[in-house]
């Protein structure tokens, strides 16, 4: 997810869960445009620590040579896999025909997986991301076979389609149809709101993983189902934040706006309580560092 699975936040999740409870993650997209990404750039999303899990860098484009030469560049970059993002609503990529502009044009998604699958060269896995449609589910087997049909190794599906964006509302008998449409492994996506939620995917739709996105921004335990007290989840913030202003040049109004972000959806330790809004409302950066300082320190004094 574009600005939260930066390694800040995505490292301090890999550290708290085991390879068993969380098999893997992703990079926030790289955008590639008509140049392929310097390796440098792609060890920047990577970033300095190195997981038992591995960490998939994701890419998004819709120019074959240079999502090619990026791809290569990332197993340059150390990436134990690479992604193409074919998921992604924003108007942006929609203007740019990347992302889910592309279940436009199955054609060419198999194109430039194929693309990227010869550029690697058999170093690393190609895995694809995809929502189940442009503006409707009608052609989800065909995307999924698109995708095969390049080379992907693996198939995420999100169960909504681009025009149903993040609604409430979840399909996952469209995981089901791809499931059965390949024969590659699938990658369920969408409606899982707790740890409860994996398996029932799995059993619901056949598909051999699931990927959690904004469940993770409110209980970065949800992996496991681990309970964790308040204390511990507000250690899990203050990390973050400790870790934005050493690795970031993000000011400490940005870093407590980052922190923000998540307790937008935080859940984990009932830490919020029923003052979410209040906590939301704290306008110093330096407040809303104390009182989860305070939180921590009184919880683990308890």
């Amino acid at each position: 997810m574009q600005g939260v699975t930066e390694p800040c936040y995505r490292d301090l999740v890999l550290v708290r869960n085991s390879p068993l409870e969380l098999g893997g993650a992703f990079t926030e997209f790289v955008r590639v445009m008509d140049k392929a990404i310097p390796v440098h750039v792609l060890r920047k999303q990577l970033g300095p620590e190195v997981f038992e899990a591995p960490v998939g860098l994701q890419l998004m484009g819709s120019e074959s040579q240079a999502m090619a030469e990026s791809a290569a560049r990332a197993v340059e970059a150390g990436a134990p896999l690479v992604d193409i993002n074919f998921g992604c609503p924003a108007k942006g990529a929609l203007r740019g025909c990347a992302g889910s502009a592309l279940l436009r044009d199955p054609g060419k998604m198999t194109e430039l997986i194929s693309a990227c699958v010869e550029a690697v060269a058999g170093a690393v896995p190609v895995t694809a991301k995809i929502r189940a449609g442009d503006r409707d589910a009608d052609s989800v087997e065909q995307l999924a076979r698109a995708a095969e049909d390049g080379g992907a190794s693996l198939l995420t599906i999100h169960c909504r389609t681009r025009s149903e964006h993040y609604t409430p509302t979840v399909y996952w008998e469209r995981i089901a149809r791809a499931v059965e449409a390949v024969q590659i492994p699938v990658c369920g996506n969408g409606g899982v709101t707790c740890h409860s939620d994996l398996e029932r995917m799995r059993q619901e739709t056949g598909c051999e993983y699931v990927m959690v996105g904004q469940a993770a921004l409110g209980d970065p335990w949800i992996f496991s189902g681990r309970q964790v007290q308040s204390a511990e989840a507000a250690r899990f913030l203050l990390d973050y934040e400790a870790r934005l202003e050493e690795r970031s040049t993000a000011s400490l109004v940005a870093r407590a706006g980052r922190i923000k972000q998540l307790l937008r959806h935080w859940t984990a330790g009932d830490l919020l309580g029923q003052a979410r809004t209040e906590w939301l409302a704290v306008q110093q950066p330096e407040e809303l560092l104390e009182r989860l300082a305070g939180v921590s320190a009184v919880s683990a004094a308890v």
